[in-house]
């Protein structure tokens, strides 16, 4: 018998036997793993000190937010690639505006949802409408953003007051707000997958577009609002972002890679890339992962490209692990 299939039968006896989806197994392990390394090899601090637990996940903040919003489009069989550089006009446009005044504060927010919506609406149209693959219809307007921006903006610009900087660094009792902000996003997004009929309707087009649309759905309609509140949500983690920067600047969310790692996320989470299937508390556990792989190579001192190296093999392992149990309930 060979290492692979031995290795594929250990992993079906282990799933069969401890009944949780694939994704949380896998943060548990991480976690494990982690802080097992981390008293071997480091100070010990991931098991024993609660604020490097608190700042795994307000690391984890931006990246969460976007990725339930790139969930909702991946449901929908669509995906997102201009979140990158819409987390990048709104860190930009939002500290232009606001300039250090906090009289400016109101307008920048209302000025970079507008803009956000805008290019939601965009990419929801260019889908819908003209029929462009999602994939080459987001790159493009990815690509348009970031000449723009690249244009307007070389270098850091304007600055946030230090009011606004409450997202970022503002804590209500012992829990930051930036962690309060993501768990209410996760909620809302819950709770519009699985108790509004726009989240039954988004698992109907993802699932089969041409059986939603005979059935009565405007299935146009649903993708359009999908990519919407997919942007919206880039706009809240670009928010965040100039919180803790304090100004904005171009690179924002091209050094994130807030694209590949909220699909990345999501997907590890069990939403499916071909639509129909998913939903955001696998995503947010799989965001986690990614947080406490990031945590545990800085306390260990590991070359950061490694980091890059495991998240791939925990997107493969995932993905495979879903596929396994897939082909169990089809037989």
């Amino acid at each position: 018998m060979s290492t692979s299939t031995v290795s594929v039968s250990w992993f079906k006896k282990l799933t069969r036997t401890i009944k949780i989806p694939p994704v949380y197994f896998f943060l548990i392990v991480v976690f494990l793993v982690s802080g097992i390394l981390d008293q071997l090899f480091s100070d010990g601090q991931i098991f024993t000190n609660p604020s490097i637990m608190l700042n795994i996940v307000v690391r984890s903040v931006a990246l969460g937010i976007v990725a339930i919003g790139q969930t909702l489009v991946l449901i929908g069989a669509s995906i997102d690639l201009s979140v990158v550089f819409t987390i990048s006009i709104t860190a930009v446009m939002c500290s232009y505006i606001m300039q250090g005044n906090t009289a400016n504060v109101p307008a920048a927010i209302a000025g970079v949802l507008v803009i956000g919506a805008a290019i939601g609406l965009t990419n929801g149209l260019i889908i819908t409408k003209l029929r462009v693959n999602p994939f080459i219809a987001t790159l493009g307007t990815s690509l348009i953003i970031k000449g723009i921006i690249n244009a307007t903006f070389s270098n850091y610009t304007g600055s946030v007051p230090k009011e606004f900087e409450f997202f970022g660094y503002g804590m209500v009792g012992p829990i930051p707000v930036s962690i309060l902000i993501l768990l209410l996003v996760v909620f809302a997004g819950w709770f519009l997958l699985a108790r509004t009929k726009f989240g039954s309707h988004l698992y109907g087009v993802g699932g089969n577009a041409e059986v939603a649309r005979l059935s009565g759905v405007r299935t146009d309609g649903v993708l359009i609002i999908a990519h919407v509140l997919c942007s919206l949500s880039a706009v809240l983690s670009g928010l965040f972002l100039v919180s803790l920067m304090r100004s904005g600047a171009p690179w924002v969310g091209p050094n994130g890679f807030y694209d590949l790692n909220s699909i990345a996320t999501a997907v590890i989470g069990g939403t499916a890339l071909s639509g129909g299937k998913g939903g955001v508390w696998g995503t947010l556990a799989g965001v986690l992962i990614f947080g406490v792989l990031s945590t545990a190579f800085n306390q260990l001192g590991v070359n950061p490209y490694l980091k890059i190296v495991f998240q791939g093999l925990i997107i493969v392992l995932a993905v495979a692990s879903y596929t396994i149990r897939s082909k169990k309930e089809a037989a």
